[in-house]
């Protein structure tokens, strides 16, 4: 079949789906919103998957998060507990170190969907979960530095934490579980990923309390919510968002032109060729608003493949690589080329840091001072003649990502290695591929961070999943460096910014200097609002614009 006839059968398809969804609601009643992957899994503490994040901050609430502004704010809790105010208190361990005493308050009103009243039994239970060795959270770490929780009554707590961090009060990750409801499911530690209600039951009304709850799932394809009767805050403005997972642009492009989509979101929606090309036209329905932020998209390097285990391969392929051209042809000027994963956006940017120009001749020397050198034919072979051969990976459909896999291929091509593709769908290279660490060579994907990120998830010797850990962590290339964890643990507990940023300049050194991740660009991301859609705040990070989708209306 061409691709001619592909791309028809495509839109084709994708508008027959889009058809009965939105024909259900008066106009105004419903939003309906296309993303570009759908959730491998709903359970909040498990993965850091875009698309789940994006659909569960309409149905849930962190107790703390970033604004639009880059400043922490509650959104769970009542107060941010500061050492100002009297609500976190440093403590001194045991063992000499500083810990920190933390109280926060649950909003009083917070109900979970099923009328049952949000609690600190639900935090003790969120803790159990998060700190047991074979949950498979992604973030293990920030539950195993709780050493106790102290439980004032129903709404207040303490939290007395093993490290007084920088950002000590910023609990993002707690994100708190219906203990009332997946007790059961987590009777088997190991197998909760697959035993809990989020996979099992995910429309249970218990499961949300935001304002919206999960009525309807089609994997695969789009999930349903609707007003949550039990949400304390401001009442949304729609009955009921419909968010549709349509992984090619020009269907996504397609729904929305039909009728079948009213937006696109930011967060991963629209590829920014796409945008640029739709912007071009001059549809006059529509807003494009391009967001800069901390959304990095680079590959991921297996550091266990015996060939990229040496730092000169990998240095190689990135001098290999003209990331300049690449971003200017694809991104049009709307992206920046990425030297580490610190975005200059960011206060502890290192604008100092090391780069890698475009240089094939010192891409050549270092393979060949790592045993890599050309033969007659130009193919790489080291002294057991074997090829220098890698398999690139990344999410099917995302035409963004594969045209830049397709660059890396055909650029290390002329070095002389041996390059092959295969991408998988969303799905299973998330939830599978990457999640297992079960890729040979490279995987192209993005981290989404916070302002001064600390990359401990990443890039700690700690967070490399295995099945010891039921591969919990997101330190998915297996990178391991004694002295890269020393610089993790020095930054998250110096308080004094002026010390802290020298450490993140050595940290961004040392980055640079393993590239245990090829770094590519820093995204901006697009997001196609139409023009009677108000309220929509990108906010530049992982917090997703539907955490305070409370506040978009139509007018």
């Amino acid at each position: 079949m061409s691709f001619c006839r592909r791309l028809a059968l495509c839109l084709i398809l994708a508008l027959g789906l889009a058809a009965p969804l939105a024909a259900k609601a008066e106009p105004r009643d419903q939003l309906v919103i296309g993303i570009s992957q759908f959730p491998s899994n709903f359970n909040p503490l498990i993965e850091g998957m875009v698309a789940k994040n994006y659909i569960l901050g309409m149905g849930l609430r962190p107790f703390t998060t970033y604004d639009k502004d880059w400043k922490l704010v509650c959104l769970l809790c009542t107060q941010l507990p500061t050492i100002e105010n009297g609500l976190a208190v440093p403590e001194t361990l045991p063992n000499g170190k500083k810990g920190v005493a933390l109280t926060y308050t649950i909003q009083p009103q917070a109900k979970w969907g099923d009328g049952t009243p949000v609690t600190t039994e639900d935090v003790i239970f969120t803790w159990e979960v998060g700190k047991h060795p074979q949950s498979g959270i992604s973030n293990a770490e920030l539950f195993r530095r709780i050493r106790a929780i102290d439980v004032k009554d129903a709404k207040t707590f303490t939290l007395h934490v093993t490290k007084l961090t920088f950002d000590y009060n910023a609990i993002n990750d707690f994100q708190i579980l219906p203990a009332h409801l997946e007790r059961k499911a987590f009777a088997d530690p190991a197998g909760y990923k697959t035993h809990s209600l989020f996979e099992t039951d995910t429309t249970n009304p218990g499961l949300y309390y935001g304002p919206y709850r999960v009525t309807q799932v089609a994997r695969g394809q789009y999930v349903v919510l609707e007003a949550n009767p039990t949400w304390w805050g401001k009442p949304p403005a729609f009955k009921r968002i419909v968010v549709k997972a349509i992984e090619a642009s020009p269907a996504l492009e397609a729904n929305l032109l039909s009728g079948g989509l009213d937006m696109i979101a930011g967060e991963l929606g629209m590829t920014v060729d796409a945008a640029l090309a739709f912007e071009r036209r001059k549809r006059p329905e529509w807003d494009v608003i391009y967001k800069p932020g901390l959304v990095y998209d680079h590959f991921t390097v297996n550091v266990e493949n015996p060939a990229l285990a040496d730092k000169r391969v990998r240095q190689a392929l990135l001098y290999g690589l003209d990331r300049d051209s690449m971003v200017r042809q694809i991104f049009e000027g709307k992206q920046a080329v990425a030297d580490t994963m610190v975005n200059p956006l960011d206060w502890c940017a290192d604008p100092n840091v090391r780069k890698y120009p475009f240089d094939t001749a010192h891409a050549g020397q270092l393979l060949d001072a790592a045993g890599w050198p050309a033969g007659p034919d130009g193919a790489r072979r080291n002294t057991k003649g074997e090829r220098l051969s890698l398999e690139l990976m990344t999410t099917a459909g995302n035409r963004n990502r594969e045209v830049m896999e397709l660059y890396a291929q055909q650029a290390w091509k002329r070095l002389g290695i041996d390059v092959t593709l295969r991408n998988q769908p969303a799905r299973t290279f998330f939830g599978e591929t990457v999640l297992h660490h079960n890729f040979p060579s490279l995987a192209l994907f993005a981290w989404v961070s916070a302002p001064e990120n600390v990359p401990r998830t990443t890039l700690h010797s700690d967070m490399v999943p295995s099945p010891a850990n039921n591969f919990a962590g997101q330190n998915a290339g297996g990178y391991r460096s004694p002295e890269m964890d020393k610089l993790i643990d020095a930054i998250e507990i110096e308080l004094d910014r002026d010390k802290r940023r020298v450490l993140w300049s050595q940290l961004q050194a040392l980055y640079a200097e393993d590239l245990p991740d090829l770094p590519l660009t820093f995204r901006s991301d697009p997001y196609v609002l139409p023009k009677w859609l108000k309220g929509v705040e990108p906010t530049g990070h992982q917090a997703p614009t539907t955490l305070w989708v409370e506040n978009w209306r139509a007018e």
